[in-house]
């Protein structure tokens, strides 16, 4: 009998093994990449660093003040109509939502991004994308070659990239110094939309809903979240963070989506947001 089958055998010996494996490859480098990632975040904000590539990001805190929103997520229950009615309003929209500007005038006036393999899927319409901000999460950054009129976001993926059993995230109000993972890019420009000042935001095709069916998107590009039975969770999870501090903030926001399982905020017809204005007018 070998001495590796002999400490397998003990289930004492053999758990003592396994967390000190864990401790080797996932906890120890968590540890040494959240200090890096820390000691570069204090480094920004003290500005003793005034040459991060977030710098950009300052330009534009409170810019819209007091205004309101539309944030386009790109769920199944979308539909062209929706994004014609938004040509008048400040929007911001994600990945999969260049798919859609053959069929309509209309273009968000932010776009973010944060997903490597689905940054490498859209990379040319990025490029040509007229926008007033493309943000791009640095997780893209540190691995693509990204244009200087981009807007690099400080994206903390907290315990995200491992494998854990409580779905967790926290919510930034200062973009310049952190973006926290959210499961979602829609949680991301969220907390990019509190920290530009608006204090209205309207979320639109947040559906949540990863069904079985495999229509997981407005409009289909063959990409699939390995995890999508779990996707739905972890962002209502993620958005229950966001309710929190909008709530304690003075910060309204209202899920326009059509079904859907986000529950989370209160829900409001589009155009009856639309009806309100005219009536307001």
């Amino acid at each position: 009998m070998n001495l590796k089958y002999m400490l397998r055998s003990n289930k004492f010996t053999y758990y003592f093994i396994k967390k000190v494996r864990k401790s080797q490859y996932i906890i120890i480098p968590l540890i040494i990449s959240l200090s890096v990632y820390n000691l570069k975040k204090f480094l920004r904000v003290t500005r003793l660093n005034r040459k991060s590539p977030y710098e950009k990001l300052r330009k534009i805190k409170n810019k819209h003040k007091g205004e309101r929103c539309f944030i386009v997520a790109t769920g199944p229950s979308l539909t062209i109509e929706d994004l014609e009615k938004l040509k008048n309003e400040v929007s911001f929209s994600m990945n999969s939502i260049c798919l859609a500007f053959d069929e309509t005038d209309w273009r968000p006036t932010y776009y973010g991004i944060q997903d490597i393999a689905v940054f490498k899927k859209f990379k040319q319409y990025i490029e040509n994308l007229n926008v007033e901000c493309k943000f791009i999460g640095d997780t893209i950054f540190k691995k693509e070659n990204i244009p200087d009129d981009h807007f690099i976001f400080p994206l903390n993926l907290l315990n995200h990239n491992h494998q854990h059993r409580k779905y967790y995230t926290k919510f930034s109000n200062d973009a310049f110094a952190v973006v926290y993972d959210g499961y979602t890019i829609t949680y991301s420009l969220i907390q990019l939309a509190v920290y530009m000042g608006f204090e209205e935001i309207y979320l639109l095709g947040t559906d949540c809903n990863y069904s079985s069916n495999m229509n997981h998107h407005f409009k289909d590009y063959d990409h699939m979240d390995p995890s999508f039975l779990l996707a739905g969770d972890k962002m209502i999870c993620a958005y229950k963070e966001a309710k929190k501090y909008a709530d304690c903030n003075n910060i309204k926001i209202y899920n326009a989506t059509r079904g859907g399982m986000l529950e989370v905020f209160d829900r409001v017809n589009l155009d009856n947001v639309f009806l309100e204005d005219v009536v307001k007018g």
